[in-house]
């Protein structure tokens, strides 16, 4: 069921690669809901994904870019404007990627050429991208901006490496940057932290699987999966919140508030009921 939202709003989406994206799902809710969009990826993940069957199949222009280039954002943001005939309402930063931690890289052993490019590609290309925005005058009065990030920038998750470091200059960006663009042209910039999800970056975090299980134990909701996401993304991009800006926005089941639940308690105490070895003796956890 549709519900106009985002009649006659104009986006881009960066990031969606194939039907597992959460910017796919954007994509294809936002079209739902009434608007009309550009999709950006890198050629190389164009070559990789799926994302022409997305553009047939959504009408909506595809404009291969690296979000790290200066260059290829003025052409996205410029090209954007032209194609779909006015100023950007939203846009949808959903871009991260760690060579550390393709390359299995430990924290304390880390490369600092692929730190760089951690940092570069999944949170300086977000500022990249709102500067450009704005010496353009790209999008439009009240407009929304906002980027998918993950609660290990407060917290530490084992595995997740130096993605949390880029997740919390994320998140730093979308303030600083908020406070500026909302000031001086209403426009709002906000994160979206959502649940574990099994997307094909997502799926690189070392043992994803348990740590989705685990969030999904300790939330009173369970997780937040990739369509849900995208109905949240859908409301933060459509006019029933002009007012929200600079704000970190937790949309996993309740995750973020937790500090025990009883069903990941009952998991923890029978991990550790006592149990006979081979020879009889009792082995406690």
């Amino acid at each position: 069921m549709t519900h106009n939202l985002l009649k006659g709003k104009r986006g881009i989406i960066f990031g969606a690669l194939n039907e597992e994206s959460i910017a796919w799902k954007v994509a294809v809710k936002a079209v739902e809901e009434g608007a009309s969009i550009t999709l950006s990826n890198t050629a190389m993940a164009l070559r990789m994904g799926t994302l022409d069957q997305l553009s047939k199949q959504l009408n909506a222009p595809v404009i291969a870019a690296d979000a790290t280039s200066v260059e290829d954002l003025v052409k996205v943001f410029a090209e954007s404007v032209q194609l779909l005939g006015g100023k950007i309402d939203f846009v949808l930063h959903s871009i991260g990627m760690s060579p550390n931690v393709r390359k299995h890289r430990t924290y304390d052993d880390l490369d600092y050429n692929y730190l760089q490019k951690t940092l570069d590609i999944s949170a300086i290309s977000f500022h990249k991208m709102l500067q450009v925005a704005k010496k353009q005058d790209a999008i439009a009065e009240y407009g929304s901006v906002v980027a998918l990030t993950y609660v290990a920038a407060q917290r530490t998750f084992f595995g997740y490496n130096d993605m949390a470091d880029a997740k919390s200059m994320l998140e730093s960006i979308a303030r600083s940057f908020g406070y500026i663009y909302g000031r001086e042209k209403n426009v709002r910039i906000n994160t979206i932290s959502q649940s574990p999800t099994p997307t094909t970056a997502g799926k690189g975090i070392k043992d994803m699987d348990n740590l989705m299980d685990f969030a999904n134990k300790m939330s009173p909701l369970g997780n937040a999966d990739a369509e849900e996401c995208a109905n949240y993304c859908v409301m933060m991009f459509s006019d029933f919140t002009r007012k929200v800006t600079m704000q970190n926005l937790y949309h996993d089941g309740g995750f973020s508030s937790m500090g025990m639940s009883l069903r990941a308690m009952n998991q923890y105490a029978k991990d550790l009921a006592p149990y006979e070895d081979e020879n009889g003796k009792i082995i406690y956890g």
